[in-house]
């Protein structure tokens, strides 16, 4: 048994990833530019080796059972944060925002994700504590998430309709210009008085996409332990490392082309053990609070789908790149993809629209008309 969780350990953690995000954001980036594919991968490891690292301290303190429930857990939010990825490819192509500006905009918008896991995560579990049919609630959600994973396509997102975006427009007082002009800056001063820069409309965006993702994404995290303490340390570290693996992936997210099936695979598992768990418990077939398919049964699981599905989508792709090399004119290639049932399945499928579609120009964040200059008053 490990020790028991106390306030100032809650505080001690808090204090440690403060650090670690001062640093990345005042020291490791302090000066606007875009990361290039080396950059990139050295801090993807980093962090992946960060939350490593806190996963063998998390053994060594609170024994074995806690540190594969925090690996499984890891292991569950960073796959859903690398689906997540082309969400945001798509809202920073939508508002045309140069790579060298999405860093600081990513930074900003986890800082608020790891504040709503944190609500979520407590809100969750002390709804649990106090009433255990929520239990069952969850798995049913999780259930319909995996539903609606499995049939994504990858191309259904309106950032325009976006609810903060209309009200951030509508009431806020945007300043004229693009981002190239205000570069990284949320705020401006313009004839005298504050505006805010399209660059924090962006991140308004970015912060309800974060929401959303919280919503879908706590519940599994729940499934798998209902620890507060290793829930939210292992949504933190799977959370920390999302912007280098953005830049690292953004290129080549059609890649994983499966990923979005083997995440659906997971969800459907962790929402069927928390029903069945519930029934099991009800029943007094197992104990309260233990479980039909032990910590490690369970990663094995989460991991052998994951693997699959990552391995199925580099497959694809070979073949997919292979076919191509060798086949004949683009029109009688078409029909080949089509006649094989290819085409549907195909990783391109999930790639963002191109700059030229996705949407209007920077100006049209602005609530005011077009202006060569800022508009004296």
């Amino acid at each position: 048994m490990g020790t028991e969780i106390q306030l100032w350990h809650w505080g001690a953690f808090g204090l440690f990833v403060l650090v670690l995000l001062l640093l990345d954001l005042f020291v490791f980036h302090r000066r606007a530019h875009t990361p290039s594919l080396w950059e990139s991968a050295l801090f993807t490891v980093f962090w992946v080796a960060m939350g490593l690292v806190f996963n063998a301290f998390l053994w060594w303190w609170q024994g074995s059972h806690a540190a594969v429930l925090f690996l499984t857990g890891f292991l569950v939010e960073k796959s859903l944060s690398m689906d997540n990825l082309f969400v945001f490819a798509v809202i920073f192509r939508f508002f045309h925002v140069p790579l060298m500006y999405q860093y600081r905009v990513l930074f900003w918008g986890i800082l608020g994700a790891i504040g709503m896991r944190l609500i979520f995560i407590l809100a969750g579990i002390t709804l649990i504590e106090h009433f255990e049919i929520v239990v069952p609630i969850f798995g049913v959600f999780l259930l319909y998430t995996a539903y609606k994973l499995a049939c994504h396509t990858g191309g259904e997102v309106y950032p325009e309709k976006n609810i903060l975006l209309r009200f951030g427009r509508r009431f806020l007082r945007v300043s004229r210009g693009d981002h190239g002009q205000y570069g990284q800056r949320f705020f401006i001063r313009e004839n005298g008085r504050w505006c805010i820069t399209p660059l924090l409309l962006v991140l308004l965006v970015i912060e309800s996409t974060d929401v959303l993702f919280a919503v879908d994404s706590v519940p599994a995290i729940i499934g798998i332990t209902q620890d507060r303490f290793i829930a939210f340390s292992s949504n933190v570290f799977a959370i920390l490392g999302l912007r280098a693996l953005y830049f690292l992936l953004a290129g080549v997210m059609e890649l994983f082309c499966y990923l979005h099936y083997g995440l659906s695979a997971v969800l459907g598992f962790i929402g069927l053990k928390m029903i069945a768990e519930y029934g099991a418990e009800q029943t007094g077939y197992i104990e309260p609070h233990s479980h039909l398919i032990s910590p490690v049964g369970s990663f094995v699981v989460v991991a052998g789908l994951l693997g699959c599905s990552i391995g199925f989508s580099i497959l694809a792709t070979r073949r997919e790149k292979k076919l191509l090399e060798t086949s004949p004119p683009p029109e009688e290639s078409e029909a080949l993809l089509e006649e094989f049932g290819w085409k549907e399945f195909s990783c391109g499928k999930t790639s963002p629209q191109s700059s030229s579609e996705a949407g209007p120009s920077p100006s049209v964040l602005n609530c005011h008309p077009s202006s060569p200059g800022v508009e004296k008053k």
